[in-house]
């Protein structure tokens, strides 16, 4: 479906400017309230979203592309830069030309939850608080919880909230119209 667009936002219904000629554009948006964007008919909702979804994956594409330029550009001379103050993650800043190129390199620690729980036994084996020392924390698969009895179900339930995530809400055009 090929969307022709005025610069020119008409309130839904406008008899001046039929569908799809009076379907804002994507840059519109941050001028109109999410109440008139509400109150647009749902095909014009649904091409909105669609366009909005393809030109964040285009965005995706460039900002990846550009990324990989600059650790092309900069990744070696940043490496060598944390090599000579002796780390191995962090930030360091360069300089190219009248430039500061700030690099850094995010660390990610991953433990052993196996051995952890071993080291935690070995610090209450000798008396210690375990808290001391690590943080400890437990939890419940959803599914494995669903799967349980009712009475274990509500051993547990005091221990349990619930809470939603952001609503999602996808439109689709019907089959026979497209």
């Amino acid at each position: 479906m090929t969307l022709h667009r005025s610069n020119r936002i008409a309130k839904p219904g406008d008899p001046k400017m039929p569908f799809p000629t009076n379907c804002p554009v994507l840059a519109n948006l941050p001028e109109i309230s999410a109440r008139e964007i509400a109150a647009l008919p749902a095909d014009m909702l649904a091409a909105l979203q669609f366009e909005a979804g393809e030109a964040f994956q285009h965005i995706k594409a460039i900002k990846a592309r550009l990324d990989a330029a600059l650790a092309l550009k900069y990744g070696d001379l940043a490496t060598e830069a944390r090599r000579l103050a002796g780390k191995d993650s962090g930030t360091v800043r360069l300089r190219d030309g009248t430039t500061t190129v700030v690099a850094d390199l995010a660390k990610r620690v991953d433990w052993d939850q196996e051995k952890l729980g071993q080291m935690v036994e070995r610090i209450r084996a000798a008396g210690d608080d375990p808290a001391e020392y690590v943080e400890i924390s437990f939890k419940v698969s959803e599914r494995k919880y669903a799967a349980w009895p009712e009475a274990i179900q509500q051993g547990f339930e005091p221990a349990r909230t619930v809470r939603t995530g952001q609503l999602g809400i996808q439109l689709l055009a019907d089959e026979a119209e497209q």
